[in-house]
């Protein structure tokens, strides 16, 4: 049986992940299912819009999966991601644009932030 090369090193390279480069994929490949849906919406094409933003929510949902609630900011983390899911279920029911357009800017800044986080912790292990 011949494996598939192209996935056999996409399994490899997240297995050896770290877990700030973990968190930044997974908010880099919402990023990339919310623009995918608001094409989708421009071009009527519904079935992806529906592909995209459930992707989102199962994303979400597993980052909220994550949280370890002894820190406060996971509280606020998991108030934050229900919100997003939120927007994310109207935007697919309404197919509208402006609730994806709302988010996208906000899951770009955590992403930010969190990539600062993950370039400070590695400078001061």
């Amino acid at each position: 049986m011949q494996r598939n090369p192209y996935a056999s090193y996409k399994k490899q390279s997240v297995m050896t992940m770290t877990p700030g480069e973990m968190l930044l994929t997974l908010y880099d490949e919402i990023l990339k299912e919310l623009a995918t849906a608001k094409r989708g919406i421009e071009q009527k094409n519904y079935t992806e819009v529906n592909r995209a933003l459930q992707k989102s929510q199962r994303i979400l949902n597993h980052l909220k999966t994550t949280l370890d609630f002894k820190y406060d900011i996971s509280k606020n983390l998991n108030s934050l991601y229900d919100y997003f899911i939120s927007r994310i279920v109207s935007a697919n029911m309404k197919k509208d644009i402006s609730l994806l357009d709302e988010i996208s800017p906000m899951i770009a800044e955590l992403r930010e932030t969190y990539s600062q986080a993950d370039k400070l912790s590695r400078k001061h292990p």
